[in-house]
């Protein structure tokens, strides 16, 4: 299953876009660089078992083992200490990306109660996209009966897109559900 995308990368999305924007050549085309998939957890200062929980939980949905991001600076209001631990990430390049670009798109996605689409509007100017999932639930990963508590993650996808439109013209042939 994980060589489809890329391959449908190769054979249908790069001469899409050759054709659309001019590209000369196809190694212009922009592709995907790496996918971040980032859980904050504000509750790990008062349950110690959170990180571990969110740990598993992302090593499930991506095949990688997450590093613990921590505090960089102390906030008062916030009970936080330098240190702390705050959240979990992985970067995902290579096989494992497109991978889990595959499952995102073609399982995770639909399976989201209510869902019409991501927002179109979610590009920060240089061509990268971000997209805030509220529960992990939607991967078929995750056992629910095992879950302590819905966590929201968010997933970052770094593309070499100079602009936006030809990063959202990229993602979506690559089977991401735009909205209308």
């Amino acid at each position: 299953m994980s060589g489809q995308l890329r391959d449908r990368y190769q054979n249908e999305a790069v001469p899409a876009m050759q054709k659309q924007f001019g590209y000369s050549n196809p190694n212009q085309v922009p592709r995907l660089e790496k996918i971040v998939v980032n859980v904050g957890l504000g509750e790990a200062l008062q349950n110690a078992k959170a990180v571990d929980a969110a740990v598993g939980d992302i090593s499930a949905i991506t095949g990688q083992k997450p590093i613990v991001t921590r505090a960089k600076r102390s906030i008062a209001q916030f009970r936080v200490r330098t240190g702390n631990p705050i959240g979990v990430k992985v970067t995902l390049r290579g096989e494992r990306m497109w991978d889990f670009m595959e499952r995102l798109t073609r399982i995770a996605l639909p399976r989201i109660r209510d869902f019409r689409g991501v927002p179109g509007k979610s590009f920060d100017g240089r061509g990268n996209y971000s997209l805030g999932l509220r529960e992990q639930l939607a991967f078929p990963e995750i056992d629910y009966d095992k879950v302590d508590r819905l966590r929201g993650l968010e997933i970052s996808i770094v593309t070499t897109a100079k602009t936006d439109e030809e990063s959202k013209k990229l993602l979506e042939l690559l089977g991401m559900p735009f909205a209308g």
